[in-house]
């Protein structure tokens, strides 16, 4: 029999707030944490604005030596992973060959060897970090995790775009309800504020360039989005199998049931105008959890505030949902965080099962006009008292990706 899969802790650092209660709070009191760049001249972009973590402090929870072997990715995924064992009050055991580690990352450690790239080309060949060859693949923040923690398990990153946090949670859902592994950290990293990536999605012209008002920048399914803003951030969810959550006695946020992933097969950039294949993504994770859209809630959208994509995924929600449509509300977060690539899922997935336990829709920032196409129940400006017995959320990726992960609550 399938086992049954169950959200118990999560760690969380990101530009509204760190740790499960940081996050938590900044998301409840509409925090924009978007603001001018400033670790690096940006005077040279279009955009010049991003949510940035600025009060990360990787001694804080590293010893010196791990700190000096690591870049701020690998750091962001073990403090990370650290807040959610901590907030599961769950001790890792040595030895333990049954736990599994699942992170996603759009770019991995690239921004470190940007940096690198600039020691080589002004200094020369011995300016290059040893640590250069340990950091750069998607894989190492979830190598490192498993190295400080001492985890044997399946061991496994991807780097699916923006989709990759969300693809993470759903493939470690599937591996623990399967009886692969009996217990997972599962999520997202992303760390990819330095120029030469930044400049790689300005050139592209897919940034907001609002950048006399940065707080106002990121504006899911208003009228006057104009882009993404470019963020960091880590989500990392610590998943449990049914028989261990009763065992330990433990209280979960949340139950995940579906998990579906489907791709465009069209372009790189822009999604499908027909919306089908995000909404077939839907489809697939309400028929996988066996939920019937008459049961949804609420939508955490993906909501990227790009012209494209909110109206696109307005109409695929709609066809994923049918009449129901008009009764869900819809949050899209990244007015407050920004848009971090691939950590993004991750963090909106805990902000749903933060607000099935408290009976409270996260706001949609910088809403003021809902824009062509954007015809659904938006959540307002300030939390919304609502009780949720089922949430889905979406998280959709450069290449035509599209994941939705179906959450219900554990009452």
């Amino acid at each position: 029999m399938a086992n049954r899969v169950f959200i118990t802790g999560i760690g969380a650092i990101t530009p509204i707030g760190s740790g499960r209660d940081g996050m938590w709070r900044g998301t409840l009191d509409g925090k924009r944490g978007v603001k001018a760049i400033d670790r690096f001249d940006a005077s040279l972009f279009r955009s010049q604005v991003a949510g940035q973590v600025d009060d990360f402090d990787p001694s804080a929870l590293l010893s010196r030596r791990e700190t000096q072997r690591t870049d701020r990715y690998s750091q962001f995924a073990i403090a990370a992973a650290q807040m959610a064992f901590d907030d599961a009050n769950y001790t890792p055991q040595g030895d333990d060959g049954d736990f599994g580690v699942w992170i996603g990352s759009a770019l991995g450690g690239a921004a470190f060897a940007e940096g690198e790239f600039k020691s080589y080309y002004e200094k020369g060949p011995k300016a290059i970090s040893p640590i250069l060859a340990l950091s750069v693949f998607p894989a190492a923040a979830c190598c490192n995790v498993a190295i400080h923690f001492g985890l044997h398990g399946p061991t496994i990153s991807n780097s699916n775009s923006c989709a990759a946090g969300a693809v993470a949670i759903g493939d470690a859902f599937r591996a623990i309800r399967s009886g692969l592994c009996r217990a997972a950290l599962a999520g997202g990293v992303e760390v990819p504020l330095t120029p030469l990536i930044f400049d790689a999605f300005d050139v592209i012209r897919s940034m907001s360039t609002r950048n006399g008002d940065p707080a106002t920048a990121s504006r899911p399914f208003d009228a006057g989005r104009d882009g993404f803003v470019m963020a960091e951030a880590a989500g990392l969810l610590l998943l449990e199998n049914e028989e261990d959550v009763v065992r330990r006695g433990v209280t979960p946020y949340g139950e995940i049931v579906g998990y579906a992933l489907t791709n465009d097969g069209q372009s790189m950039v822009a999604p499908r105008e027909d919306g089908r294949e995000a909404s077939r993504a839907m489809t697939l994770a309400l028929r996988d959890g066996r939920v019937d859209p008459s049961e949804v809630d609420h939508v955490s959208a993906h909501g990227s505030s790009t012209p494209l994509n909110d109206a696109t995924e307005s109409q695929a929600i709609r066809q994923a949902l049918g009449a129901r449509a008009d009764d869900i509300v819809v949050s899209g977060t990244k007015g407050m965080t920004g848009h971090a690539l691939g950590a993004t899922g991750a963090v909106e997935i805990a902000m749903c099962v933060l607000g099935i336990r408290d009976a409270l829709v996260a706001p949609t920032i910088n809403l003021e006009t809902p824009g062509d196409g954007c015809d659904l129940r938006y959540s307002p400006e300030t939390p919304m008292e609502l009780k949720q017995r089922v949430v889905m959320s979406n998280s959709f990726g450069f290449g035509g990706l599209n994941a939705a992960i179906v959450m219900r609550s554990a009452a």
